[in-house]
């Protein structure tokens, strides 16, 4: 399998939120050498490293049992593009990133940014490579968000759509789960308003994670895996952990390892600004953009954080306004992270989603 990593400067954009940036940098992994493009959109703390072997200073791969030869993804037949978020610190304009235009770090001036912004961006750098169509576009949970909005935006360049994990707006739980964890974020003395140097808030961030961890899980899952477990001492303790909170706190620590806390803010708002009816004229008037297109709407059983039947309510809506949409669903209890677990039925229905019409 063909694999590359770069990046694609584009200058002077104004993005539909009105947000401007004299330049603005889009880092890609780039897989594959088939005639046709498929653009994936990676979830909020993903990157652009969907497969491959993890090379010294990469991210982990988190899609390399769906792209590759022979896979539902198959590098053979497709070339498979997948953008670092703008937002996100893996190599893109970001909060952590520096402002070409006064030599500092952006933090907490960079504009607050919506799906439909990212994938006006990723448009215009598919472009700048000279692609001038695509064969799908595809995401999970926050990239099925930017997913859609690519194929709706620009119906013409995208063929086809497959929505995993994802509504058509976020529901005032998510934006709620999100609003704690930015709330832990500024909280931790160490943020100083986004200015933070060095590791900066470290112990809010792991408390954001802690809580999305909770998301993205099930109660079935927690049950089987750790019932209630000790993972030291006595619950009569403050010393002493149940086997979940162990798992909570190793994840909260992992992500500070990685990840920047001032992205982390601009990405669940990102995530909250979610709306394909915004502007539009509604939701109805959004998918009618789409009409005569495909659409796969893929749940997931156990999803606790955008539950299935929010999925299906994207695809009724679809139809009803002249999408070729279709439901789906992974049968599993591993909730929302199903979409990164549950391979074999992912590979299968990605498989079916992308045979010839």
């Amino acid at each position: 399998m063909r694999e590359e990593h770069s990046s694609v400067v584009l200058p002077r954009v104004t993005l539909p939120s009105g947000a401007y940036f004299e330049e603005l940098t889009q880092a890609y992994g780039d897989y594959g050498e088939g005639d046709e493009t498929i653009l994936v959109c990676h979830a909020l703390t993903g990157s652009w490293k969907l497969a491959g072997e993890r090379k010294a200073g990469e991210p982990e791969p988190w899609w390399g049992a769906v792209v590759g030869d022979g896979m539902a993804l198959d590098t053979r037949r497709y070339r498979v593009i997948c953008f670092n978020n703008l937002a996100s610190p893996y190599g893109s304009t970001s909060p952590a990133a520096v402002n070409p235009a006064d030599g500092r770090r952006w933090a907490m001036r960079f504009p607050i940014l919506s799906p439909r912004d990212t994938a006006f961006a990723q448009k215009a750098a598919l472009e700048a490579l000279g692609i001038k169509r695509l064969r799908a576009v595809i995401g999970g949970s926050l990239g099925g968000m930017i997913a859609l909005e690519a194929a709706i935006s620009f119906p013409d360049f995208a063929n086809s759509c497959a929505l995993i994990a994802a509504p058509d707006r976020l529901y005032p739980q998510a934006i709620a789960f999100n609003a704690v964890q930015r709330q832990s974020i500024m909280d931790d003395p160490q943020w100083r308003g986004g200015d933070y140097e060095g590791a900066g808030p470290v112990n809010g961030l792991a408390a954001a994670r802690m809580l999305a961890m909770i998301t993205y899980k099930s109660e079935q899952t927690f049950s089987n895996r750790y019932m209630r477990e000790m993972a030291d001492e006595a619950a009569g303790a403050w010393g002493g952990q149940f086997q979940i909170e162990s798992y909570l706190h190793h994840h909260g620590q992992e992500l500070v390892k990685r990840f920047d806390a001032n992205c982390y803010l601009y990405l669940t708002r990102m995530m909250d600004l979610h709306d394909i009816g915004a502007g539009r004229g509604g939701v109805d008037a959004a998918w009618k953009r789409f009409a005569g297109h495909k659409l796969l709407g893929l749940g997931i059983s156990s999803d606790m954080l955008f539950p299935n039947w929010q999925v299906e309510e994207a695809v009724r809506a679809a139809a009803k306004n002249g999408v070729a949409a279709y439901y789906e669903e992974i049968e599993s209890d591993n909730g929302h992270d199903a979409f990164l677990m549950d391979f074999d039925q992912l590979d299968d229905y990605l498989r079916e989603f992308l045979q010839e019409e």
